[in-house]
C-alpha cells in the first residue's frame, strides 16, 4: 500500500494536493528547506513559460498544473492552508472587480470601455481602499 492511496479523489484539487504533499513529506519525501521549494516554483514557472511559447497546448495545461502543485506545497511548508488563501484572494479580488465596476459605472461605462492605464489606477484605488476601511 501506497502513503497516499487513501487520498480523498473527492477533494478539491488544491485542497487534495496539499494532502497529498502532507503524506509523501510524513514518509520522507519532502524538501530540506522553503527556498528548495521557491527554486522549484521558478523552475516549474520557466518550464510553463516554455511551453507556452513552443504553442503546446497539452504541456502547458502540465506546467501549469505543476506551478499550482508547488505552489501548494510552498503553502504547506510556509504553515499556510492553500485552499483557504486562495479563497480568502478570490474574496479580495472580487470585492477589487466590484469596486471597479462600480466606479466605471457612476459614468455609464464597464471594464470593457476603459483602458488598461485606466483599469489599473482603479485597480489601485480598490486595493489602497481596503486598507483605510
Amino acid at each position: 500500500p501506497s502513503a497516499v492511496d487513501d487520498v480523498p479523489r473527492a477533494l478539491p484539487s488544491l485542497a487534495r494536493a496539499g494532502k497529498l504533499q502532507r503524506r509523501m513529506a510524513r514518509a520522507g519525501f519532502d524538501w530540506r528547506d522553503r527556498e528548495g521549494i521557491f527554486a522549484k516554483l521558478a523552475e516549474e514557472i520557466a518550464e510553463l513559460r516554455a511551453a507556452l511559447a513552443a504553442g503546446d497546448a497539452e504541456a502547458s495545461g502540465r506546467e501549469l498544473g505543476d506551478v499550482l502543485f508547488v505552489a501548494a506545497n510552498l503553502g504547506r511548508a510556509c504553515g499556510i492552508d492553500p485552499e483557504t488563501a486562495l479563497r480568502a484572494t478570490n474574496a479580495r479580488v472580487e470585492a477589487r472587480f466590484r469596486f471597479l465596476e462600480a466606479r466605471l459605472a457612476e459614468g455609464g461605462r464597464t471594464p470593457a470601455d476603459a483602458a488598461p492605464e485606466e483599469l489599473e489606477a482603479l485597480w489601485r484605488d480598490a486595493k489602497a481602499s481596503e486598507t483605510t476601511s
